[in-house]
């Protein structure tokens, strides 16, 4: 019999213009020949970093349309989660996981919940004590150095600067909240940017040159590129460089074009060269 093409539900909002969420990741695991399945949590014209947005909250919605799959019969290789705008969809989601999961199901949670050491605005304390409900359940956890010391109780650092072994400590911790893998994201050391991955007890620093400043949707991209490739079967390592090194790419990419930083990432241009 013919081998099924693997699959991943992607659960985010879908974001018309801006290059963000489930609008970024699908065409980028698709093209590294992954089926991948929206469970939209919002619709929004464009994303909250422009000056005027309409958005519609998908929770009400999401029980029937997670039904839907279940009585299909749907059944995926990866469960890739994304922003999460309430504590409610936070135990919808926690349950779609546990009812879809099987031995051979990836769950791979970006707790996005702040930056720059301050929470976004729909998130309160409690929402982030809930989301650790979810990084139970993951196999990996990709936050930036803001949600990972929410999630671990920590100060945020001054500067946002951390020691390597300061990461080790904090990615241990992350570990022993459930996940065998964990990468703390987009850390900043002067004309660098990096991230530490963590599994098996051991940790590594990886850097590469800074290329431009923020853009929007850069973590979608970073987390939709590192699912698709561990449901593929590559390392942890394999994964994290190929996101680093696309990001990079699209990052220069789009200071050539001069965009906005609320515009994206220009990924386009670059569909064809992930294999």
């Amino acid at each position: 019999m013919p081998r099924r093409q693997k699959r991943i539900a992607l659960v985010n909002d879908i974001t018309g213009f801006g290059r963000c969420s489930i609008a970024a990741e699908l065409p980028l695991i698709s093209a590294m020949q992954i089926q991948a399945c929206p469970l939209p949590t919002a619709i929004l014209s464009v994303h909250t970093g422009f000056p005027d947005y309409y958005l519609d909250d998908f929770t009400e919605q999401l029980p029937d349309y997670i039904t839907s799959w279940e009585k299909n019969h749907l059944t995926f290789d990866g469960i890739a989660t994304g922003f999460l705008g309430s504590a409610t969809q936070i135990t919808l989601v926690r349950d779609f996981i546990r009812r879809f999961r099987t031995q051979a199901t990836r769950v791979m949670v970006d707790p996005v919940m702040g930056d720059h050491g301050k929470l976004y605005a729909s998130y309160t304390p409690a929402m982030c004590a809930r989301m650790g409900e979810l990084v139970a359940l993951a196999d990996l956890v990709t936050p930036n150095l803001t949600e990972a010391c929410q999630l671990l109780g920590m100060a945020y650092p001054a500067g946002g600067q951390c020691s390597e072994s300061d990461l080790a400590y904090m990615a241990a911790g992350l570990a022993e909240l459930g996940p065998a893998q964990v990468v703390i994201t987009g850390l900043s050391s002067g004309d660098q940017v990096g991230n530490y991955l963590y599994e098996a007890g051991q940790g590594s620093l990886q850097y590469q040159p800074r290329v431009g400043g923020d853009r929007s949707g850069s973590g979608d991209v970073f987390a939709g590129i590192v699912a698709a490739s561990l449901v593929r079967g590559d390392t942890l390592r394999t994964a994290v460089e190929r996101a680093a090194a696309f990001i990079a790419k699209c990052m220069a990419y789009a200071e050539e074009l001069d965009l906005p930083w609320n515009y994206g990432l220009p990924f386009e241009q670059f569909l064809t060269e992930l294999k």
